[in-house]
């Protein structure tokens, strides 16, 4: 198969141009806030409309910050040396989820010391609201042609525009459908039944963290920075086995505290 070649800008006015990338990033946070909405109108849920609102808010501003950090620390700190101002050229490209989640812990953290709430209060909250974001992410890596997966002979292996002329694994789309679709359902449907506290954040990083670990195996590894550890271990896979470890952790402890 070939790459569609969509073209990665989905409106032009004048000078101007829209890119799809940038509006998965818009339709995703307006998600967010949808699914926010409706989690903060179930009976006692203990939220209320105008406090998801503020969520959003330091919400965008850790996946933003976050995100642009994450990418020049994680995967091109050399660069960072030699050229500080990388940091701040945002329209150039760039993001990392794993900066993007320490991004949004931060801010999250901000958010439930300043409104008397715990931590995790907060984060349980939030996290069945983040995968259809990440899903929609996927789907701009897809449309601008990049993220690609490694070289393979399957039916719908695709011939992506600068990867070369041999087929590759549409690695993006199966993120999108396992990160994103997947991981979405069974937070929803988790979290949709009263959960001991910390058992929802537990769920989405040992969900997030497998899922990423394992199609990272048909994704092909940065090309500055190849395979990490263990001559086949990737960067992505690296920072997703503390998420697997934590996620545990959370998960055991949130039921043991429960039966005590």
């Amino acid at each position: 198969m070939h790459y569609p070649n969509i073209d990665p800008v989905a409106l032009s006015l004048g000078p101007l141009s829209i890119h799809w990338y940038g509006l998965m990033y818009l339709v995703g946070f307006a998600f967010a806030w949808w699914l926010g909405r409706r989690r903060a109108a179930r009976p006692a849920s203990g939220w209320r409309g105008e406090q998801v609102d503020d969520l959003l808010f330091w919400g965008v501003l850790g996946v933003l910050i976050g995100g642009r950090l994450g990418y020049v620390l994680f995967y091109n700190l050399p660069d960072l040396a030699s050229d500080p101002l990388m940091l701040l050229r945002v329209w150039e490209g760039g993001m990392a989820f794993h900066g993007g989640l320490l991004g949004v812990l931060a801010t999250m953290g901000y958010y439930a010391a300043r409104n008397g709430r715990t931590f995790f209060e907060v984060t349980d909250f939030i996290a069945p609201l983040v995968p259809i974001g990440l899903g929609l992410g996927r789907i701009g890596n897809f449309i601008n042609g990049e993220l690609w997966g490694r070289v393979s002979d399957v039916p719908w292996a695709m011939v992506f525009p600068d990867a070369g002329e041999l087929p590759r694994h549409p690695s993006q789309l199966y993120q999108a459908a396992l990160e994103g679709l997947l991981l979405f359902i069974v937070l929803w449907w988790f979290s949709s039944r009263p959960r001991p506290r910390m058992a929802v954040s537990g769920l989405f990083l040992l969900g997030y963290g497998a899922l990423r670990f394992v199609t990272e195996f048909v994704r092909e590894p940065d090309a500055h920075l190849g395979f990490v550890a263990l001559d086949w271990m990737t960067m992505g896979q690296l920072l997703s086995l503390p998420m697997v470890v934590a996620g545990t952790l959370l998960l055991v402890l949130a039921y043991r505290r429960a039966t005590i």
